[in-house]
């Protein structure tokens, strides 16, 4: 296994072949470049796929890391020296409490609210995109973010000794800035929205040569999103499911999932089939499910207010993209209001014991909401994906989940308070049957 291990090593830099535009095809060199010259379309990575399916299997994945870098030969590394802190191969866990609670019988629960090291998703596409900047030569690397990113790559570019730049709206949640400036990276709170962050670094990145995770280096950071589906079919002994559900903020991560399935059925790791596709946004900042319902082939851009601020993103780079998933594979896209993500957050939790944060908040209640329209069938092996934690947005649910009781150190008075708080359950459930 070590000798066959060696050979996909050597094997890696004939796999990665090009940059290729996704919508004109043109191919560029394998640099910090994310847009085409020639339509100004997005530049995603290509791969020599006749090499992998030669040099990878089931085995050789088997015996790899503990981590995402288990998939090595499918992201976009030349050498072995990538940045492994113990990111992916975080729980698939099969539902009961909730699946019950919805009416379904298959339903998994992808969590990456445990993720390492900073407890989202971000914490692969980070790991894989600081990989190949150190390969380019990169010593400050920066990102434009909602919160999660930037407390990634901060993490990350600590542990691996490169300079660090982020770059936040100023209106994020206490726990989200904090989570960054424990690393000690210079954090820039800009007085606007995500959108005019990201504007702001694309000309930074212009100036000043820094590699952006998200900007000049977003055709590699995105490949990271891949893992969450190669370790959701993994887990599930080398099975695609039947359905995912996934938050959508940019749409990249809906479009790398899909990405995964296909590159594993490419390869022949797992029997192909078709996966249904479904998205969740918050009504406060819904494009994507906006242009899905019209059945428009563009995005409308909008100004995001809503709490799930980590998937506020007003104009998503990958929408349509997403859009498209959605249509061909008879999927859905669904938006939620913010009382209906608090919910979700709380069903979750009550049902499950995670603790999400906003975005997931959406997804549990977009799961819910397709459920009670038909649009689920029970029998499906569904998979709903949590991409952060609940500790980071604490401040969405201050009034939404009571208060603790207050009680004397005497016996009594812990009597006295339980009744009251049984008394309490029965009033609600009694609403609930009503």
């Amino acid at each position: 296994m070590t000798q066959a291990i060696a050979n996909l090593n050597k094997a890696n830099t004939s796999i990665l072949q090009s940059l290729k535009c996704k919508e004109c095809g043109a191919e560029y060199e394998l640099k910090a470049t994310h847009v085409c010259e020639l339509c100004f379309g997005p530049l995603e990575v290509k791969y020599n796929y006749d090499v992998l399916r030669q040099s990878v299997s089931r085995e050789t994945i088997e015996a790899g890391p503990n981590s995402i870098w288990r998939y090595r030969q499918f992201l976009p590394v030349a050498t072995d020296n990538y940045i492994d802190v113990g990111t992916g191969m975080t729980p698939l866990v099969r539902s009961h409490r909730l699946a019950r609670r919805l009416g379904l019988n298959k339903l998994y629960i992808k969590n990456d609210a445990v993720n390492m090291p900073t407890l989202s998703f971000k914490d692969r596409v980070v790991s894989v995109a600081l990989s190949r900047a150190r390969e380019l030569g990169f010593t400050t690397v920066s990102c434009a973010s909602t919160g999660n990113l930037a407390n990634s790559t901060a993490a990350i570019a600590a542990h691996a000794g490169l300079d660090c730049c982020v770059f936040i709206p100023s209106d994020l949640e206490a726990g989200k800035v904090l989570g960054s400036l424990i690393y000690s990276p210079t954090l820039m709170a800009v007085k606007g929205n995500y959108d005019q962050v990201n504007r702001l670094c694309s000309e930074v990145a212009n100036t000043h040569g820094w590699g952006f995770v998200n900007i000049n280096l977003r055709p590699y950071y995105s490949e990271g999103s891949k893992t969450l589906g190669f370790e959701v079919a993994e887990q599930l002994g080398w099975e695609l499911p039947d359905h995912i559900v996934a938050p959508l903020a940019s749409g990249s991560l809906f479009t790398k999932i899909y990405k995964g399935f296909q590159e594993f059925t490419k390869v022949g790791l797992v029997e192909g089939k078709e996966v249904r596709f479904s998205g969740a946004q918050a009504e406060g900042c819904s494009p994507i499910a906006t242009a899905f319902k019209e059945g428009r082939d563009f995005i409308q851009p909008v100004k995001p207010n809503t709490i799930a601020k980590s998937i506020a993103i007003g104009n998503p780079a990958d929408g349509v993209y997403a859009v498209e998933i959605a249509q061909k594979t008879n999927g859905n896209i669904e938006s939620v209001n913010d009382t209906e993500i608090i919910e979700g957050i709380k069903l979750l939790a009550e049902t499950e014991g995670i603790f999400t944060e906003t975005a997931g908040g959406t997804t549990i209640a977009v799961l819910k909401k397709l459920v009670e329209a038909g649009k689920i069938n029970p029998d499906e092996t569904t998979v709903v994906y949590i991409t952060g934690n609940g500790l980071k947005t604490q401040e969405a649910l201050q009034g939404y989940i009571g208060e603790p009781l207050t009680i004397e150190a005497k016996l009594d008075s812990f009597e006295r308070a339980l009744e009251r708080s049984r008394t309490l359950e029965r009033l609600e459930w009694q609403q609930v049957l009503v």
